[in-house]
C-alpha cells in the first residue's frame, strides 16, 4: 500500500519541545518512509529608530544568524537523525507561523508535526501560540504534540551505527 504522506514538515526552534516533535517525526517516518523537512524561522529583531539616547552594540547580521542556524541544524541532524532518513532543512526569516504555512504550500507538504509548546514568552499570552496559528492556516493536516508524548516509543537504538 502506497502512503499519501511523502513530505513531513517539522518546525524547529531548538527548544526541548521542538526536539521532542522531531524525535516523534523520526519514529513516524519509520511507518511512512516520508521525507523530513526541518524548518527554522529567524524572527527579525526590531530596534528603535532613535539610537542617540544610549550606546548600543551592533546586532548580528542576517548572514551571521543564518550561518549559526545552519550549524545548529547540522549538529542536530548529526546527533538525532538516523542516516537512512531523507532530510532537508529550510531557514527563513519572518514570523514563524507565516513562514511555516508558506513553506507547507511551497514545498507541497503532506503533514506538519509541531509541538504545542516552544519558545514563546509573553507573545503567546497576547497573540496565541505559533502552533495554534499553524493549525488554523495550514494547507495540510497538522499533528500537534504535547509533552509527555504518547504513541511512538522513543529510544536510543536508532542512534547506533551512525
Amino acid at each position: 500500500m502506497e502512503s499519501d504522506i511523502k513530505k513531513v514538515l517539522v518546525p524547529i526552534d531548538f527548544s526541548d519541545y521542538s526536539k521532542d516533535a522531531l524525535n516523534y517525526s523520526i519514529n513516524f517516518n519509520k511507518c511512512f518512509n516520508a521525507e523530513l523537512i526541518l524548518i527554522y524561522v529567524i524572527e527579525p529583531v526590531i530596534y528603535p529608530t532613535d539610537f542617540s539616547a544610549t550606546q548600543i552594540s551592533i546586532p548580528p547580521t542576517d548572514v551571521e544568524i543564518t550561518k549559526n542556524a545552519e550549524a545548529s541544524l547540522k549538529q542536530l541532524i548529526n546527533k538525532e537523525i538516523p542516516l537512512d532518513i531523507k532530510i532537508n532543512t529550510i531557514i527563513k526569516i519572518g514570523k514563524p507561523f507565516v513562514e511555516i504555512v508558506e513553506t507547507a504550500t511551497e514545498e507541497n507538504i503532506d503533514l506538519i508535526i509541531i509541538s504545542s509548546h516552544g519558545h514563546s514568552g509573553i507573545e503567546k499570552i497576547l497573540f496565541g501560540s505559533t502552533a495554534e496559528k499553524v493549525v488554523r492556516k495550514a494547507p495540510c493536516p497538522v499533528l500537534t504534540l504535547r509533552t509527555p508524548l504518547k504513541g511512538f516509543n522513543y529510544n536510543d537504538e536508532r542512534k547506533i551505527q551512525k
